[in-house]
């Protein structure tokens, strides 16, 4: 039973369209046995009405199952995959969280460009158990559509509340309208990747070891089966909601079309075998069904560097390509504006490191661990800022910042060919990459961080604050 509510405005529905074929399907296991294969599951879907959605949620630890196994785990509403909360640009969000856990705990809508402050997107708030707390945001009219989501971000406790359940879908609409018309009613797929360990018959919530053996899941399946026709067009929303790990996704002969990167719709769509997902990043992608038959969608072998984790390749699903074949439509070649960076002044030049120890437990920004009190940057609102961020470790990091997107212009010296804006960029060993931000319409105090909520959690995380 699910112990929270959606009240008012909201309504549930159920994915977002599929191929005849969603159904589960026969695999043949190694040992030449047919077993059952479920088919890709939809989250429910919480979407606006009347410019309104209400939504409560109730963070608590629950029993659910997870690839037929009965594991203990930190839920949204009792369930290990919550709601996907859609609404459109302009809308407003009211959300009531309950916290059932015993420690604090808060919410953040990952990627939002509104408010840091007040009840807004401010992660400074601790909701202390048994408490409930009364969110409100104000959706700009112009707030980029595409793949965003919500997590915990209570610090020093976001990465065992994230690794343990407590991250969600959130879509904005809007995409599609920069399709040709031919594909503005595609098929959608949320793939929300999420990985869990589990130790003593639950998620461990203490003593984390981020390149321990992991389970990779999407939607919380292990390995569900994709359909498509061959030659069919679907919209892919991938998005990594899991608090450590990095995925190189790969689709074995099928490459994928990147229309938006971080919920930013890029100007001119980039093709790729292969993408990188550190922990945060999400991909608006289109796919087009392969001859039929079946494929495997997969994760690669990934190394963060000589000083962090080796991620071994595994199955994330299957691909099904089955019925009538379809003629492949025509790709978009150009896609959506872009407000270009280079072209504008700057007001202000910065350089930020990212360090850590030599064993790899204590992490810093600028030679500093977190202080939520300590103002690291004032920026002035209406400003463009270049920051050239610096590794100085020998593993990769992961740059976020809240409420303002950033251009990405270069990579170890090299520039970088930018189709739009992102929140997420994974800093190379030993390296730096320049990136360029415009700090537009909120005052306020919110973090930068690296999004391996292990280092956020061990000092990796400093704060910004926007003034007039």
């Amino acid at each position: 039973m699910l112990v929270g509510l959606v009240v008012a405005t909201a309504v549930a529905i159920s994915g977002c369209g599929g191929s005849p074929a969603d159904s589960p399907v026969a695999a043949v296991s190694p040992g030449g046995t047919e077993t059952a294969q479920p088919a890709l599951r939809e989250p429910r879907q919480l979407v606006s009405r009347d410019k309104t959605l209400r939504v409560r949620l109730v963070a608590q630890m629950r029993t659910v199952d997870l690839g037929g196994k009965q594991v203990r785990a930190l839920t949204y509403n009792g369930e290990y995959m919550p709601p996907t909360i859609r609404l459109r640009p302009g809308d407003r969000l009211d959300l009531t969280l309950v916290n059932m856990l015993p420690e604090h705990t808060n919410l953040h809508t990952h990627g939002w460009h509104v408010s840091p402050r007040g009840n807004s997107d401010n992660v400074y708030l601790h909701i202390h158990p048994g408490q409930t707390y009364h969110y409100s945001y104000r959706l700009p009219k112009d707030l980029a559509p595409g793949t965003y989501w919500y997590h915990s971000h209570a610090h020093p406790f976001s990465e065992p509340q994230v690794l343990a359940g407590l991250s969600g879908a959130i879509i904005i609409d809007g995409l599609e309208k920069h399709l040709p018309p031919e594909l503005r009613n595609i098929t959608q797929r949320l793939i929300a990747l999420k990985d869990f360990q589990v130790r003593d018959g639950a998620i461990p919530t203490a003593n984390i070891d981020s390149n321990a053996p992991t389970t990779r899941t999407i939607n919380g399946q292990i390995d569900p089966v994709i359909t498509i026709r061959p030659g069919e067009t679907q919209l892919w929303r991938m998005a990594n909601i899991g608090a450590d790990i990095a995925y190189k996704v790969n689709l074995p002969g099928t490459p994928f079309l990147v229309i938006a990167q971080d919920a930013n719709p890029v100007d001119e769509p980039w093709g790729a075998d292969t993408i990188v997902m550190p922990p945060g990043s999400r991909f608006d992608v289109l796919v087009q069904g392969p001859a039929a038959g079946r494929s495997t969608l997969r994760t690669l072998a990934y190394t963060t560097g000589p000083a962090g984790d080796d991620y071994p390749e595994k199955t994330l699903a299957t691909v099904h390509s089955t019925g009538q074949p379809m003629t492949p439509a025509a790709l978009p070649t150009a896609f959506a504006s872009f407000d270009d960076l280079a072209k504008d002044k700057i007001d202000r030049r910065r350089t930020i490191t990212f360090s850590e120890n030599s064993d790899s437990t204590q992490f810093y920004i600028g030679g500093k661990q977190f202080a939520p009190d300590r103002i690291d940057v004032r920026a002035r609102l209406n400003t463009t800022e270049e920051w050239t961020v610096k590794n100085l470790a020998d593993e990769e990091h992961t740059f976020h910042i809240h409420v303002n997107d950033f251009q990405l212009m270069s990579i170890n010296g090299k520039p970088y060919n930018a189709r739009g804006w992102q929140d997420t960029v994974q800093l190379p060993v030993r390296g730096q990459v320049v990136i360029r931000m415009r700090f537009l319409n909120y005052l306020g105090k919110y973090p930068f961080h690296c999004h391996i909520l292990n280092h956020e959690d061990h000092g990796m995380m400093a704060n910004i604050e926007v003034v007039a």
